[in-house]
């Protein structure tokens, strides 16, 4: 290469009128004048405009006549302020243009499969050509506010006395929760390495060894179903710290995500809201809740005691709730319209779903006959309701209906357009049950073996009510997103083996899976907690993209597939032979 670069193309101002400068980059497009050729050179500080003019400079002219999309070019030039009325106002290089001296190209390139411009190109060709793909305007200012964010965690978190701490990649496959991706061992035949799902069970031992504020960026891989916005490897900002109660965790991780919203522009108001997982559940229906618009649920209950209605009296009967929300300015909704939401309800588990649309001269409700019109004003005043609001019932069990109201809430929200897509809601959700109950009354954790109970009464309704039982638990929820979870973790190996035991892991199998940690807490190990924060998720909020593909720089499709390297793929024979493994496909029946 001839000509070194001296400047980015994005970086040039009028101030540097005069000065000859040297660019490097990518022909982004070509416009042909006939003695005078205009290239956009980009690169990843953006874009400007050069001029290559045959009467200026014959030879840089004949470069340029070579040119096409996406070639390598080098140009040597005057950086000239654009002639009046030809000033371009989206671009930060507006004001000027380089008029070429003297010019290389560095690398020809194929016809791209695809416009870069074009924003109705499917994803799978732009997974299948990622490296092209990732050239786009909108795909530089992802990587880039990757970059920043995680910057900033980084910077904070070292300021406030945290190592960065790697943890290792090739573990013990301990198979609680999710899948794990196994790795075949040559050396020793038949046996297996896990990737972890989480760095959870090395933190803690970090704890033990006297690190005391670790974090870590950290990869993660989960062998889960296909799930539309979830990859099977993913980056979570992992932290775990020493002698803390859960105001310190929530202290540092505010601090935390202040720094990488600010990065991205934004200033948020701490600290957030507390809010405890019934109160979430009662008040949204969700334990993520999206707090940036109203229509809260209320309970009905009380006021349908006496209904003659068959599914509200089994509702009540059988434990069950009768909630609601109220709908601003729908009641002028269609039959149709009702019958829409009626199956929302119904795709997450209601049975059905009563509607009453208030009126000004009256109601009318798809339970007209089983109403009064003194239960109609105290559900309407009950949901602050009024003249032109549709009022939504559910009655069901209790888990129900809060997903069907939770599911409805945020779809009349965003139909509505009552939801501020500029502000940020953040909340802590506390106090989640330890443990949850299948209908055969087994348990399993709300969050994962390894959280403590939240005081000494829940440490002893372990052996009386365990389904009782309140953890040191928290998730810090955001614009109805999940963003972290985490918890105070056990520090006691007598209380960490009950709650495995707990959870149907045997003593014996307890030590045969986590022997490592219990005999590491055996050994003087502090009370400590942390929490894990989804990197992906939180960088796809903050571009505003809808998925998290979109932030990630290699990413694979819904289904788990690398189009770009055709992976998963086959071993071949000599492979599997070396690691002593055969193949044995399923049956074409075979639903496995």
């Amino acid at each position: 290469m001839l000509l070194k670069r001296t400047h980015g193309a994005g970086t040039l101002r009028a101030e540097h009128e005069g000065q000859t400068v040297t660019l490097s980059g990518w022909v982004r497009k070509r416009r042909d004048q006939g003695g005078v050729i205009f290239i956009d050179l980009w690169d990843r500080s953006g874009l400007v405009q050069t001029v290559f003019d045959s009467s200026e400079c014959p030879a840089a002219h004949a470069v340029a006549d070579q040119c096409r999309g996406e070639f390598v070019l080098a140009v040597q030039g005057l950086v000239r302020l654009r002639p009046a009325g030809t000033q371009n106002d989206k671009l930060d290089t507006g004001a000027v243009e380089v008029r070429a001296i003297s010019a290389e190209i560095l690398n020809p390139s194929k016809t791209p499969p695809f416009q870069l411009t074009d924003e109705r190109i499917s994803e799978e060709i732009r997974l299948e050509h990622r490296y092209i793909d990732l050239r786009r305007p909108q795909m530089q200012a992802n990587l880039k506010l990757r970059h920043q964010v995680v910057k900033a965690c980084r910077d904070t978190l070292d300021s406030l006395g945290f190592w960065e701490v790697e943890t290792p990649c090739l573990i013990r496959s301990t198979p609680e929760g999710a899948r794990d991706y196994v790795v075949p061992s040559r050396l020793y035949a038949g046996k297996f390495y896990a990737l972890p799902q989480s760095p959870q069970l090395f933190k803690q031992m970090l704890q033990v060894s006297g690190v005391e504020r670790y974090f870590q960026i950290a990869r993660c891989f989960r062998d889960e179903d296909a799930r539309a916005d979830r990859q099977p490897e993913f980056t979570q900002i992992d932290l775990e710290m020493s002698f803390v109660e859960q105001e310190d965790v929530f202290a540092v991780v505010e601090r935390v995500i202040s720094a990488m919203w600010a990065a991205a522009g934004v200033e948020l108001e701490t600290p957030f809201p507390r809010l405890s997982h019934h109160e979430a559940l009662d008040r949204f229906g969700s334990d993520k809740p999206d707090m940036r618009f109203g229509m809260e649920l209320k309970d009905l209950g009380d006021i349908f005691a006496d209904s003659e209605l068959r599914v509200f009296q089994n509702a009540l009967a059988s434990g069950g709730r009768i909630r609601g929300i109220a709908a601003p300015g729908c009641a002028g909704y269609s039959r149709k319209q009702i019958d829409d939401l009626t199956q929302l309800a119904r795709r997450f588990g209601a049975g059905g779903l009563v509607s009453i649309l208030v009126e000004s001269s009256g109601y009318r409700s798809s339970i007209q006959r089983y109403l009064t019109q003194e239960q109609v004003d105290r559900i309407c005043e009950r949901l602050s309701a009024g003249p032109g609001d549709l009022i939504l019932i559910v009655a069901d069990r209790a888990s129900v209906v809060s997903e069907a109201l939770n599911r409805l809430r945020l779809h009349l929200g965003q139909a509505l357009g009552l939801i501020d897509s500029t502000s940020w809601k953040f909340a802590w959700i506390l106090d989640f049950p330890l443990f949850e109950a299948d209908d055969s009354g087994a348990l399993s954790p709300s969050h994962h073996p390894f959280s403590h109970p939240k005081n000494p009464r829940d440490v002893e309704l372990l052996e009386t009510a365990p389904t009782e039982v309140i953890g040191s638990v928290y998730d810090l929820a955001v614009n109805g997103v999940e963003m972290g979870s985490g918890s105070i973790r056990v520090h006691d190996p007598r209380l960490q083996l009950k709650i495995l035991e707990l959870i149907g892991i045997s003593e014996e199998k307890a030590w045969e899976r986590f022997g490592f940690l219990l005999h590491a807490l055996s050994y003087g190990a502090p009370p400590h907690g942390g929490i894990a924060l989804g990197v992906d998720r939180i960088v796809q909020m903050l571009a505003g993209e809808q998925t998290i593909r979109d932030v990630i720089a290699f990413p694979k499709t819904a289904s788990g597939i690398d189009l770009m390297l055709d992976c998963p793929s086959e071993l071949d024979a000599a492979q599997l032979k070396e690691l002593h493994l055969d193949v044995v496909l399923p049956a074409a029946d075979d639903p496995a």
